[in-house]
């Protein structure tokens, strides 16, 4: 069964998500990082420029190199690689998030980002998935 981490109250989900890309990588755990087209053009973004010393190979479920690159963002999963670990930075249950060993989740502290995200825990609690809390502030 799935296992689901929730990061809450994180104030730069982006930067966050970065750093939990960059903790998959460089354990040799390739991820698919699930979200709408702006969200995911924002991390591509940051993946390049959040920090002077690390490189995140990463591209997007349509590059013909997604296949060997540990880090594919996708808005679609039908077009991703199975990778163990899915990140997901979009508002919604992912569908067919179940394929994972493991799913990311990153919630804001912003109060639309909470209410996607208490949504969310509710839906996986109810369906008897193991859930890790990892709350940043207050």
């Amino acid at each position: 069964m799935t296992r689901v981490d929730f990061h809450t109250h994180v104030a730069d989900p982006l930067g966050y998500a970065c750093r939990l890309a960059r903790k998959a990588y460089q354990a040799a755990q390739p991820l698919v990082v699930l979200g709408e087209p702006a969200v995911l053009r924002a991390f591509d973004e940051r993946l390049w420029t959040f920090s002077p010393l690390d490189f995140i190979p990463h591209c997007m479920a349509g590059s013909a190199l997604a296949d060997e690159t540990p880090v594919v963002l996708t808005t679609d999963l039908d077009q991703a690689p199975h990778y163990a670990i899915l990140l997901n930075l979009g508002s919604a249950v992912p569908p067919q998030f179940a394929r994972f060993e493991r799913l990311l989740e990153v919630i804001g502290n912003d109060e639309h980002g909470l209410a996607a995200g208490r949504e969310r825990y509710r839906f996986y609690r109810d369906r008897g998935y193991t859930l890790n809390m990892y709350k940043q502030g207050g």
